[in-house]
């Protein structure tokens, strides 16, 4: 197959990759708690659909290519999902914390008295 797009397409494709770039720098911007990662993954998202489906012409080749690009979609979003429960299921650990090993008194083999 060779079809290929003109320079124009490719043009509006990186200008819209470029108002995603700027809305993903504006979004970090501001402070909208758990949005923010979201709005951010999104458009990240999107970002990836762009380039695959045009700078890497997935959507000129074949059902395989599709198929293919389809897993690779999903052993990403499995990886992803098993990175996010992995941190969602941590302990917050504050670095200044008392450690267990500080609070225990231990009193120098010296001092102890002999029996």
């Amino acid at each position: 197959m060779s079809h290929t797009l003109s320079k124009k397409s490719y043009l509006k494709v990186w200008l819209a990759l470029m108002v995603l770039l700027a809305l993903t720098w504006i979004v970090a911007r501001f402070n909208l708690g758990g949005a923010n990662t979201i709005l951010a993954l999104s458009i990240a998202f999107l970002k990836m659909v762009l380039v695959m489906l045009f700078f890497m012409q997935v959507r000129m080749h074949s059902r395989l290519v599709w198929l293919f690009s389809a897993a690779g979609f999903l052993w990403l979003l499995f990886m992803l999902s098993l990175t996010m429960m992995d941190y969602l299921t941590r302990k917050t650990v504050t670095p200044y914390e008392k450690s267990i090993h500080s609070q225990i008194a231990v009193t120098p083999p010296h001092t102890q008295a002999h029996q």
